[in-house]
């Protein structure tokens, strides 16, 4: 009898060590995935999330750029990472759009949507159409009449084939009326450099990568895709205030890989719910005029069933492109 109660005592060893080791969760550094290169909107956003979310789990929360083919690497890397909650990614709202296009491309997906469990929405903001400050373009009706008059000869840059902000100018264009020219980079950053080293006419751009430049001098803003006017730009309408049915929202948000220990998930949810509260965080984000737009986990899946289909009618609107 006694030994047999040994033998039922030392099967439960790995239990007991499981849960302690899972109770102990974070007892090292967590990977953060940016499938963009730095300068764009997820790695401004992530950097401070990943700064403040590591001081509240006291552990480094540490920033991985990944940036290849409009973030399809850096998410299929995530995806296929160990469901343990060390590594998560800070997408932007083409990850739902990813897919979509791959299978439009007549092209394998690098990843599917339900590969990964959300934990939370950080921020969102309309994109801005901008062009150089010293360009010919004063206003948005400029762009178009060139556009127009010289068709598929404008060109603009984006994060990447499919990615956001190729999305949102296609919506635009479509909305316009108008042919353009696409030049897809390696992430929001570079695109940005293109456009104020005169590579590219114009750019669809998260506020938050744009507006130090705009207040600069560098750029200038035509128009936002919001339902209303940018309270960090008053002074730049909206496509729907100049007539043009084109809306498209920039959002970031947390994701673990699916499969993810639903204890580690609640720490992470907590600690992404405790960022967005932090005054640390709020004022990272007030600096660089990103509104905080934190929603939980089962919040956040709703969002994005909702907008992940939207997307899904845009893209398919769009349909196959050439890769340049």
């Amino acid at each position: 009898m006694q030994r047999r109660t040994l033998i039922a005592g030392t099967a439960l060893l790995p239990l007991a060590f499981s849960a302690a080791a899972q109770d102990a969760f974070p007892s090292r550094p967590i990977q953060m995935i940016v499938p963009f290169p730095p300068g764009g909107v997820a790695d401004i956003t992530g950097r401070p999330t990943a700064h403040v979310m590591g001081k509240l789990l006291r552990q480094s929360v540490v920033v991985q750029n990944r940036p290849g083919a409009g973030g399809s690497v850096g998410a299929a890397q995530a995806a296929r990472s160990t469901p343990d909650g060390y590594t998560i990614l800070m997408a932007l709202s083409s990850i739902s759009v990813l897919p979509v296009a791959d299978r439009l491309q007549g092209r394998t997906p690098a990843y599917e949507l339900n590969q990964f469990a959300p934990i939370a929405l950080i921020s969102a903001d309309p994109t801005v159409l901008v062009v150089r400050e010293d360009g010919p373009y004063k206003m948005l009706k400029d762009f178009v009449d060139a556009a127009k008059a010289r068709p598929g000869t404008i060109n603009y840059g984006s994060s990447g084939v499919y990615g956001t902000l190729h999305v949102a100018m296609e919506i635009f264009a479509g909305a316009a009326g108008i042919k353009l020219f696409h030049i897809p980079y390696q992430g929001g950053g570079p695109a940005v450099a293109a456009l104020l080293g005169g590579q590219i006419d114009a750019l669809a751009s998260g506020p938050s990568a744009a507006i130090g430049q705009i207040k600069a001098g560098k750029m200038r803003a035509l128009a936002v895709w919001g339902d209303k006017r940018l309270a960090s730009l008053p002074d730049v309408p909206s496509m729907k205030e100049l007539g043009y049915d084109a809306t498209f929202y920039i959002w970031s948000g947390l994701f673990a890989p699916t499969g993810t220990p639903q204890p580690v998930m609640t720490i992470l949810r907590d600690a992404a719910r405790r960022t967005a509260e932090d005054p640390e965080f709020k004022e990272a984000m007030a600096k660089v005029e990103t509104p905080i737009a934190y929603l939980d986990a089962p919040q956040f899946k709703t969002f994005l069933d909702r907008d992940s289909e939207r997307l899904r009618v845009a893209v398919e609107r769009i349909g196959k492109v050439q890769e340049n």
